[in-house]
């Protein structure tokens, strides 16, 4: 907590000795999993407008509480609606603003040289594994996690994997530990899986068996007046296409 502390102060200091910069631009704190589709946004927008925008990609949890910290976000992009309904628990987000820009998939991911479909029984999974790890999110307090967990138990395969999980600190990370083959599976949106080459989808899980994956952003309540535009822009034809090219589906 100290640390977050630190780096909160540090961020807020800079933005004090550089108000003409900071009135130039939106900030946007995002869920790690958007990173490809809002940079491709942003740079649409820029197009546009001529109006800066630049991001800090996290794990939900770590962005949420820096937000709710004092952090200088503009909008804020949760991965679920529960770390969403935190921060405008927290008064830190104008909930009128509230918009669902996108919604996932799961999927089961292996290095790229290992290519084999995978069922998603108990036998299955404990041969892929053999004595290794499956790179997942926290279960804990990351949505890709939870989702993850939710739907692992609905499969019943919970029980047996538990103690055989490598959980990382959002879901890139846990994608990039599978692309590097350090772990022989992962379980990552689809959207993750579709941008990064070293990996090979092995398993669908299906949609129903966990919490629906939506993706809702707001502004904060110390946002520049441009942030809801930004907002309004994600609804717009060429940032849907945005999203649909990054492996999400734009909510309509």
């Amino acid at each position: 907590m100290r640390c977050l502390q630190i780096a909160v102060a540090a961020m807020l200091a800079l933005v004090a000795a550089s108000p003409v910069i900071a009135a130039e631009r939106l900030t946007v704190f995002a869920a790690a999993s958007l990173k490809d589709a809002l940079e491709a946004a942003g740079e649409a927008y820029t197009e546009e407008t001529g109006k800066e925008v630049v991001f800090s990609f996290a794990g939900t949890a770590s962005i949420a509480r820096q937000v709710e910290a004092g952090a200088p976000a503009d909008l804020f992009f949760s991965a679920d609606e529960r770390w969403m309904d935190h921060v405008r628990e927290a008064g830190v987000i104008d909930p009128e603003t509230i918009t669902i820009v996108a919604t996932n998939t799961l999927v089961v991911v292996a290095p790229g040289e290992n290519p084999q479909p995978l069922d998603l029984t108990p036998d299955a999974l404990t041969a892929r594994l053999g004595e290794r790890r499956m790179a997942i999110a926290d279960t804990e307090t990351i949505p890709a996690g939870r989702y993850a967990k939710a739907a692992l138990m609905n499969l019943n395969l919970w029980e047996g994997i538990a103690g055989r999980l490598a959980p990382m600190e959002n879901v890139r990370v846990a994608l990039a530990t599978v692309a590097r083959g350090e772990t022989p599976l992962g379980i990552v949106y689809a959207s993750d899986a579709s941008v990064e080459k070293d990996v090979a989808v092995v398993a669908e899980i299906p949609e129903g068996i966990h919490p629906a994956i939506v993706y809702p952003a707001a502004v904060t309540k110390t946002a520049q007046p441009d942030a809801m535009e930004f907002l309004t822009f994600l609804k717009t034809p060429r940032a849907r296409e945005a999203f649909r090219a990054a492996g999400l589906r734009p909510f309509d």
